[in-house]
Order: C-alpha cells, then structure tokens, then sequence
C-alpha cells in the first residue's frame, strides 16, 4: 500500500497484520480521488487547502492521500491499538504531524471540534455506521454545511443518503458514496 499521487507519491504506508483493518486498496484511492478532482461536483478546490476529517481511519490512507494532494490538515480517528501505532507511523513517515492531529477514540465517543470540508468514513461493514456516525459528527460540529462526505460500505449494503447523492461506485466488495451535506461551505461551488 502506497500513496498514489501528489507530494507524497509513491511513499509506502504500513498496515497492520491481521484482518482488523481492511485498508482501501490503492486503485481504489486513485479512482475515488481521480472522480474527486474530475467530476463536474469537483475540482481542485475540494482538495487544496481543504480540512479533512478521517474518521474510521485505519492506515490513515485516505486522508494522507489527501493532505499529498494539498489539503490543509486533516483530522483521524481510531480506536484500535495496532491500527494506532499504524497511522501514526505513517503520518511520520510523511513528515505530516504538523499537518496532522490523531484523536485515539472512538468517533461516537468524540467531543465537539473543528469543520470538516471534506470527510472520510470507512468503518466497519455491515452496522449501519456511516449515517450514525455523520448524524453524530454534525451535531458536534465536526463537519461544515455543504462538506463533501465520502463513505465506503460493503458492496450488499443498501444504505444511501436522503439526498445530496453526486456518485456510487462498486469496486470488489466495497461500494463508494460520494455526497454532499446541506448547506453551503468554500468547496461547494466547486
């Protein structure tokens, strides 16, 4: 597992062993961030400059892609001990910590905390957890009006957002949702 592109490209990122955390698989990354920069709802500015929550973080793949692409900072959430020592490796590796701050909790057990404009949430399949956990997060002011949400599920899940659906992609058992919540942010005349 690496990153893909921008100022970080080709930098390898550790994993944990076992099967606990299901890192996004890279093609996967270059397709969801080509869509991102490419898609008439995209552009560049939906990643330059851009404050980026990882929640269910894992690796922290997805939101390191993100900071090598330009955002500004990004914020990572995760609970479990191996996948902790995992992120917080890889942010180093990147020499990201200034960029980067790990909160090691739960997102449902989080306090209030700074907007998101563009948030990643790859929990665990099959739990329902991507709309608990955006309720969850709005409330505590974790994401913007008008953030760019994008969520992995298992590819059987039949979970879509009430509305702001801009694109669903299958790829082997995962299924991406990209969507937008209500309200208006910097990025959203992207």
């Amino acid at each position: 597992m690496r990153i893909v592109a921008g100022a970080w490209r080709g930098r390898n990122l550790a994993a944990p062993p076992g099967q606990a955390t299901r890192p996004t698989a890279d093609r996967v990354r270059q397709a969801l961030f080509d869509m991102l920069l490419h898609a008439p709802w995209g552009g560049r500015a939906v990643l330059e400059g851009a404050v980026v929550l990882d929640a269910f973080a894992g690796t922290g793949a997805m939101g390191l892609e993100a900071l090598s692409r330009g955002a500004a900072t990004c914020v990572f959430f995760e609970c479990d001990p191996a996948a902790l020592r995992a992120l917080r490796a890889n942010i180093a590796a990147c020499k990201a910590e200034g960029r980067s701050r790990v909160i090691a909790a739960d997102v449902f057990t989080s306090g209030s905390g700074e907007a998101a404009t563009l948030a990643f949430l790859d929990p665990p399949y099959g739990q329902d957890l991507v709309p608990r956990a955006v309720a969850h997060l709005g409330r505590l002011g974790w994401l913007a009006p008008g953030a760019l949400i994008v969520a992995e599920t298992g590819r059987d899940e039949d979970w879509l957002p009430d509305g702001g659906l801009l694109a669903e992609r299958a790829h082997g058992a995962a299924r991406i949702i990209v969507y937008r919540l209500p309200g208006t942010d910097s990025t959203a005349a992207a």
